[in-house]
């Protein structure tokens, strides 16, 4: 059970306090209610983009990094198609330091032209070094679009093309700033050996004089439902043939969620999981061969996706499959092996709460999907799913008419 307390600042932003003894650090995490979904399908890539601005500096510190270090601090952040997340760690006894910091570029960013530069350089440069230059980099750039036709979930977070980032002009970026990145769409998770009248002082002081802004209405187009098998080949120069499988399922949300979560982790978790047994150990046909869920705040995606042996065909991969999804379709699992990737799971969300960062950054999430007290109900809602549950959920999800598959061909020499 983890517990916290909860207060809203008048300019809308939501703080939650979760006390941490074990720890002589705290951490300071906000999670801003924006992510690549909300962008212009125009201009994508923006979240991530300003994911590297927050750290160009902010109108009244212009270097983020160096008053933190100097006080022992740390910090990253991450953005994905539903949110951006901004983290520090510090010793307790600085936590004011992260306060001010994070505080000032909620504000406003410096926004220069020299910083926008800069930062839309680096991010060229990473989506050239990731998605272009490695190995299988671009696969999520074709199968998004292949799976999505109306959703915006039908770009990645680094956006749709090279060229949304390198026309992204200053007051484009501004007013995307201002219409998101704001007290009143934003989570403040303090976790760590902390009072929270303390927290409540330091929130009061450092974030209470912002004001609230027009936040933009998020009207998502809704995807309809996929009626029809869509396929892709490409050919690549990569090393071995790849295949990836990817179906629609609920949101993140969602009771049955946490059906398709156990599913996935009865097909694929482990080396007794039924896809390593049959399609690597036993047949072979496989180096790698995983399933997966996308875990989405809006209908996401269950992938399975895997790395051929040399010399098996696409076709005989993909056949080999689709048996095993069939299986799992046809015929129900075993009490025994629902209950140990049962036992698997609430091991791994006890062993994700040992960090009180970890703590942090869960804690805001589901906030911001409905309320924080959900993270304590998580090991109940898996509990409560039975061996029907697991097969109502593969007949409905994993059946071909609702699969987009991208062929990923190595190149022949």
């Amino acid at each position: 059970m983890i517990e916290f307390d909860k207060f809203t600042l008048d300019n809308g932003l939501k703080v939650i306090v979760h006390k941490d003894t074990t720890t002589p650090l705290a951490a300071v995490n906000i999670l801003y209610n924006i992510g690549a979904k909300d962008e212009d399908p125009e201009q994508t890539g923006f979240a991530h983009l300003f994911e590297h601005l927050m750290f160009g500096g902010s109108v009244n510190i212009p270097n983020y990094d160096e008053p933190l270090q100097q006080v022992g601090g740390d910090n990253n952040a991450w953005t994905n198609s539903d949110v951006t997340n901004y983290y520090l760690t510090v010793p307790k006894e600085n936590l004011e330091t992260g306060f001010w910091l994070e505080s000032d570029r909620m504000l406003s960013l410096a926004f220069t032209e020299k910083s926008l530069e800069v930062q839309k350089a680096v991010v060229i440069e990473e989506f050239k070094q990731h998605y272009f230059n490695h190995p299988y980099g671009d696969v999520w750039l074709h199968l998004r679009p292949l799976a999505y036709k109306k959703h915006p979930y039908q770009w990645s977070t680094i956006g749709k093309s090279l060229e949304h980032i390198e026309n992204a002009k200053l007051q484009d970026v501004k007013d995307f700033f201002f219409h998101h990145y704001a007290p009143n769409n934003a989570v403040l998770v303090v976790a760590g050996n902390v009072e929270t009248s303390e927290v409540k002082r330091l929130a009061e002081k450092w974030f209470g004089p912002i004001e609230k802004r027009e936040i933009a209405l998020r009207n998502l187009p809704i995807e309809p439902k996929q009626t029809e098998f869509r396929s892709l080949h490409l050919d690549r120069d990569v090393p071995y043939d790849a295949i990836y499988m990817a179906f629609h399922m609920g949101k993140r949300n969602d009771e049955d969620y946490f059906k398709v979560d156990l599913l996935s982790d009865i097909l694929s978790n482990g080396q007794s999981s039924r896809i390593f047994q049959t399609l690597v150990k036993d047949k072979n046909l496989f180096s790698t061969i995983d399933a997966y869920l996308t875990g989405d705040f809006e209908p996401g995606l269950f992938v399975v996706s895997g790395k051929l042996t040399e010399g098996v065909s696409m076709e005989t991969a993909e056949k080999s499959i689709w048996e095993v999804l069939n299986e799992v379709c046809a015929t129900k699992a075993s009490d025994y092996e629902l209950q140990k990737v049962k036992n698997k799971l609430e091991s791994s969300l006890v062993f994700s709460e040992i960090s009180f960062l970890n703590k942090a950054m869960n804690i805001a999430q589901h906030e911001i999907i409905n309320q924080a007290e959900d993270i304590n109900l998580e090991v109940e809602r898996y509990n409560k799913v039975t061996t029907e549950d697991i097969q109502e959920m593969a007949q409905k999800i994993l059946i071909k008419e609702n699969c987009s598959t991208l062929y990923y061909h190595a190149k022949k020499q």
